[in-house]
């Protein structure tokens, strides 16, 4: 009785084991089937050493046992470490390039089973890319030209890429170091330039000086002919009306004349022999004036003429 009770208890005992190792193995089974892909990852599975598929970031489920992640690879964009490489320019001048490169994987497969060593493929590819679009710019255009330089060789080596299953987003010309020798030439080339472009300054500045110096002097002439014309208008305006009032004035006397006959004719006479005697008296040279007789009578003439006219005015009336 005693020997089948021990039985039974080892029986329940080994069932009990055996239940809980058949549980932790469907759990450890479970966990080897699901598999959490992180966002910046995806995992390459095989299945009997095969590429079966890709799984993307997330809870995915794989074959315990058959499958396993044979690769784990990062799709972030990542960047090629700074490198050098000699570059002898289209003018035979030779320098140094230092260049990086910033890349992602788009296909995890081809990364993985098509290169080795993506990094240093990429490296060594962009080494030729760059010298070959390097060889074909002089010296000053490639310092000046790294812009369209990095699109080109982004867009070269992007192609070449592609095998791979990676991206090129883009390629850097950090630095174009050149030799003391050189440096020195550029130093002389660049003086040389700044020599040139002061000399074209002052002559550029000398010949606006002449023109604007030119255009005072035509202004000033154009001027001063403004000036003469002005001037010669108004005095032949003033001659105008000088012989339109002589005009007038002539006649008038001969109306006068037609009119009173000699003693109009007299009148006119005596009247300008005292104007004239009038001015010589207001001039400022004369200091002692002698009157003839005769043009105190022509006063008194001139007084009996107006009184003559006066009468005749008031018979008429």
């Amino acid at each position: 009785m005693f020997i089948n009770l021990t039985f039974n208890e080892v029986f329940m005992s080994v069932s009990s084991i055996v239940s809980i190792v058949l549980v932790v193995l469907i759990i450890y089974v479970i966990y080897l089937g699901i598999k959490i892909v992180p966002q910046s990852k995806v995992y390459v599975v095989e299945r009997f050493g095969k590429y079966t598929k890709t799984l993307e970031s997330g809870l995915s489920l794989i074959v315990p046992f058959i499958d396993r992640v044979a690769f784990k690879v990062d799709i972030l964009e990542r960047q090629l470490p700074p490198f050098k490489m000699s570059v002898i320019t289209e003018d035979n001048v030779e320098v140094e390039l230092v260049s990086t490169v910033f890349f992602r994987v788009l296909d995890a497969s081809k990364s993985v089973y098509r290169i080795r060593n993506i990094d240093l493929a990429l490296e060594n590819t962009a080494i030729s890319v760059i010298r070959s679009a390097a060889g074909k710019l002089q010296l000053d255009d490639l310092q000046s030209s790294r812009e369209a330089m990095n699109q080109e060789i982004a867009t070269r080596l992007s192609k070449a890429a592609e095998v791979w299953g990676v991206e090129v987003t883009r390629t850097e010309i950090l630095d174009v170091l050149v030799d003391e020798k050189t440096k020195e030439s550029q130093r002389q080339q660049l003086n040389a330039e700044r020599e040139r472009r002061a000399t074209i300054a002052r002559s550029e500045g000398d010949k606006r000086s002449i023109e604007l110096k030119a255009d005072a002097e035509l202004y000033e002439a154009e001027k001063q002919a403004e000036a003469v014309k002005v001037a010669a208008d108004a005095e032949a305006y003033a001659v105008k009306i000088k012989a339109e009032a002589d005009a007038e004035q002539t006649r008038l006397v001969a109306e006068a004349i037609n009119n009173d006959g000699q003693p109009a004719i007299n009148f006119e006479i005596m009247k300008r022999q005292v104007d004239g005697l009038s001015q010589l008296a207001s001039s400022n040279q004369t200091k002692t004036l002698v009157v003839p007789s005769d043009i105190t009578k022509a006063l008194g003439t001139i007084e009996l003429f107006l009184d003559t006219v006066k009468k005749k005015d008031e018979v008429n009336d």
